[in-house]
């Protein structure tokens, strides 16, 4: 570890005390109260699930049929809620899960009317109070508990349940919620039988949407039961906070302690393990705890030369917070955090350790191909990476707080984050969320601004500052180490604008200089801007089949190109940067086609699947700092012959030559954040870009004309799984050549042998009507995916795939266990 002060001042209830560098703790030494100690149990296996209904009571097992539901504790009214209920009949689910996904595709509406329209922003999947035969699920699992969890605190961890769920546990309804996106914990401490089978029962209800796009149903994030002893620390309640200042980091720790029990006495330890893996154990003076109550304990300790947490290198620390009674350890919580500085200046933009750096943002839903809203942890990894590669660095989470696992991700990857609410309100429940996704988030390094609401109808009016100030006022009760923003799309300066500390733009670039000019002491940033529609491999507008060029051309009324709003950015100092809409496709909201079948966005940098579109090179040219040469179209154009093809190119060299079946096209010099382009006649062959920099060659791309389908490529982002990881396998039709078939369109089958799951399929076509769980894809202008799970097992996986007159292709993969 970098270097810690050997004796600091600790501040613990008000008592002063003194800390020592002392020798880590072993997890398990001697005075562990083992049979007490934090446990924490997945609860992703075991579950059954079956659909009810919204509106029809005896569809709904019984749920509803009497006016007395809730006249009684620990009956609702349902079978289902029961022991002995048999349950043999329901589907088997591993989380996360997701059941909208499965529905089939149903028109809403006759053609151009509202409710077309309606189906086309929910991807054209049947939930809604249209469809009450398919808006409510419900998951049941068994719970077998030991005797000895009898005087443990058991405690229930959502992190997020799409929608209106109402928990049961022995027949007790012990939560609910509101929210798709907020996390949530129940004590369920005096509903729960040690000893015994206890049955959970989960009853999901997405007959209300809370988006304006697809959003998914049921238990599409990770459940957990947490048992403590009844001194314990709170979920969250381990804080910390840094201030860097010259030749070293003070540290403050604030513990927060529940005693679900007779007052007693108890003891904080905090040890702090540096990237290096050395440590620093931190003792408090002894606490008096309140029966039945709560305590915050606060150290603080000096780190001299610390590893910052930065974009190239994200160090982080690991806090374990250890809570001893008597002598004995009775719980131990793990946390992590950075150090680091940030500042968002009004003049000079965004500064991370004193340095400036320009945001280069995405916004993304938590969506993907094969899954839907179920998507696993190691799935939103490789979301990220692919940002990465891009060359973003920055990732706000739309429109609503993230995954756990997005947020671990960005710490560990250094990528900046936009943590944003998803209801802008000052109600209870608004703020409920709102202290959620703070308490949840505020240790993360990678988090840089707490976003209040986007787009909010209210935003520019009283009603709207008034409720930005009580939301602003919790959020510097609970974390004031970063700033607050809102997304305003029009009405800068009015209403809950005059409250943010940055002011958030969406769109509008004829606005934000006019804004900077009367607010020259206002922090800015793109909280949202681009939309340009493309669709991965179209080459024109296509309004009968409802493809959009993938050339940076088309967007709505209220968007622009990605050449003008990055060109615009990046010229002015004072913006911190913007949050291009979107990293991916998504389902729902199909712009510029909004009608049946179109049920995928075309806003995506990459598709569903993850496939880049041709804009992902022109933001990896000009934010990744790597040298970049692509050139597009594919150059398969038959019956186009003598025909102009409009060739383009995105590019960081110094000047480019397109060079046509051997013949000199001209060259170009690369003006920054711009792209090249050429008008050419068409000529089956080969047409050839090189990229020169100091006047010699250093880069070179080209497209082919192909033969027809042949053969099957298949390649894989990973070959080695642990349990549970995900391999995204890019499925490429190819001719004779071994070349990708730009435009093919041939259905591919798998088959899949050893320990894992074909766990969905996927084309990033935006009107596909196919299932996303299913053993065979079509094609969508060559290319489609399949997403390979590992089970627990280990050992050899082979993915084979077929397609009619096509040789096969296998994948071999690995499975790897704990003790490979």
């Amino acid at each position: 570890m970098t270097n810690l002060v050997r004796r600091d001042v600790l501040k613990t209830g008000g008592v002063t005390a003194l800390a020592t560098i002392l020798p880590a703790v072993p997890i398990g030494a001697a005075g562990t109260g083992s049979a007490s100690l934090r446990e924490i149990v997945s609860l992703a296996t075991g579950w059954r699930f079956h659909l009810g209904h919204a509106s029809d009571p005896a569809k709904d097992f019984g749920f509803g049929r009497s006016h007395d539901t809730y006249a009684k504790s620990g009956d609702v009214g349902t079978p289902v809620a029961e022991p002995k209920f048999d349950d043999s009949a329901w589907t088997a689910v591993t989380l996360p899960h997701d059941w909208a996904v499965d529905l089939p595709f149903e028109e809403f509406g006759p053609a151009g009317s509202e409710a077309d329209r309606t189906g086309s922003f929910q991807g054209f999947k049947p939930v809604g109070r249209m469809w009450p035969a398919t808006s409510v699920g419900w998951y049941r699992r068994v719970i077998a508990l030991a005797k000895a969890d009898a005087g443990r605190r058991l405690l229930l961890q959502f992190d997020g349940v799409a929608r209106d769920c109402l928990v049961i546990l022995n027949g007790f309804v012990v939560g609910s919620t509101e929210s798709g996106y907020a996390p949530f914990e129940i004590d369920v401490t005096d509903f729960a039988k040690p000893g015994e089978d206890n049955v959970l029962v989960i009853r999901c209800d997405v007959s209300l949407g809370e988006a304006w796009s697809y959003e998914g149903a049921g238990l599409y994030r990770d459940v957990r039961l947490v048992k403590t002893a009844p001194v314990h620390v709170r979920r969250w309640g381990a804080t910390v906070r840094c201030s860097v200042e010259t030749g070293g980091a003070t540290v403050r720790v604030a513990t927060e302690i529940a005693n679900d029990g007779p007052a007693c006495e108890a003891r904080v330890r905090s040890t702090v393990i540096g990237p290096d893996g050395k440590s620093l154990v931190l003792f408090a003076d002894p606490l008096a705890l309140p029966a039945w109550g709560a305590t915050t304990a606060t150290q603080e300790t000096r780190i001299v030369a610390p590893a910052l947490w930065s974009l190239e290198m994200p160090h982080l620390y690991t806090l374990i917070s250890e809570i001893l009674v008597d002598g004995t350890l009775v719980d131990r919580d793990t946390s992590t955090f950075g150090i680091r500085t940030i500042r968002f200046d009004a003049n000079h933009g965004f500064f991370l350790n004193g340095k400036p750096v320009k945001i280069k943002g995405t916004c993304n839903h938590q969506d993907h191909a094969g899954v839907g809203f179920a998507v696993p942890d190691s799935l939103h990894v490789w979301r990220l990476e692919r940002l990465k590669a891009m060359g973003s660095n920055a990732y706000r989470s739309t429109h609503h707080s993230p995954s756990p696992a997005i947020l671990d991700a960005c710490d560990r990857m250094g990528i900046l984050m936009i943590d944003e609410t998803r209801q802008m309100s000052s109600n209870a429940e608004g703020l409920g969320q709102l202290e959620r996704m703070v308490r949840q988030g505020r240790n993360h390094p990678s988090i840089v601004l707490w976003s209040i609401g986007n787009e909010e109808i209210h935003r520019g009016t009283e009603t709207g500052a008034r409720i930005a100030e009580t939301m602003k006022r919790k959020v510097y009760e609970l974390d004031g180490t970063r700033p607050v923003t809102e997304a305003f799309n029009g009405k800068f300066g009015e209403g809950a604008s005059r409250v943010l500390d940055v002011m958030g733009c969406n769109y509008y670039l004829d606005a934000i200089d006019p804004y900077h000019a009367a607010h020259p002491d206002m922090p800015m940033i793109g909280t949202e801007t681009g939309s340009t529609v493309m669709t991965r491999g179209e080459y024109a507008r296509d309004d009968k089949a409802g493809f959009v060029p993938a050339y940076d051309r088309e967007f709505p009324k209220w968007a622009t190109t990605a050449e003008k709003w990055w060109s615009f950015y990046d010229a002015r100092p004072f913006l911190s940067g913007g949050f291009v809409w979107t990293g991916f496709d998504y389902r729902g909201e199909p712009t510029p086609f909004e009608r049946w079948p179109e049920n995928v966005s075309n806003f995506g940098q990459m598709d569903l699947c993850g496939f880049p579109k041709d804009n992902f090179y022109y933001y990896r040219a000009w934010w990744s700092g790597e040298p970049v040469l692509h050139l597009f179209p594919h150059w398969n154009w038959a019956g186009r012959e003598g025909q102009p093809v409009s060739v383009w190119v995105h590019s960081n060299c110094d000047a480019v030559e397109l060079i046509l079946n051997g013949r000199s096209l001209g060259r170009q010099s690369v003006v920054k954040n711009t792209h090249l382009e050429w008008q050419v006649a068409y000529a089956p062959g080969r047409i050839e870009a090189y990229g020169y920099r100091g006047g010699k060659r250093v880069m070179h791309a080209v497209r082919e004309t192909t033969g027809v389908a042949a053969r099957i490529g298949l390649s894989s982002d990973r070959r080695q799984l642990a349990q549970g990881e995900v391999a995204v396998v890019r499925v490429a039709i190819l001719d004779a050549k071994r070349r990708e078939m730009p435009t093919a369109s041939n259905r591919v089958s798998f088959t899949l042998t050893g320990d894992a799951t074909l766990l969905g399929v996927g084309n990033g076509d935006p009107r596909s009507l196919e299932p996303d769980h299913a053993t065979s894809r079509s094609a969508f202008n060559g290319l489609c995916m399949a997403l390979v799970q590992a089970g627990a097992k280990g050992g050899p996986i082979r993915l084979e795939a077929r397609g009619d007159g096509l040789a096969p292709a296998m994948l071999p993969l690995i499975g790897m266990t704990k003790d490979s």
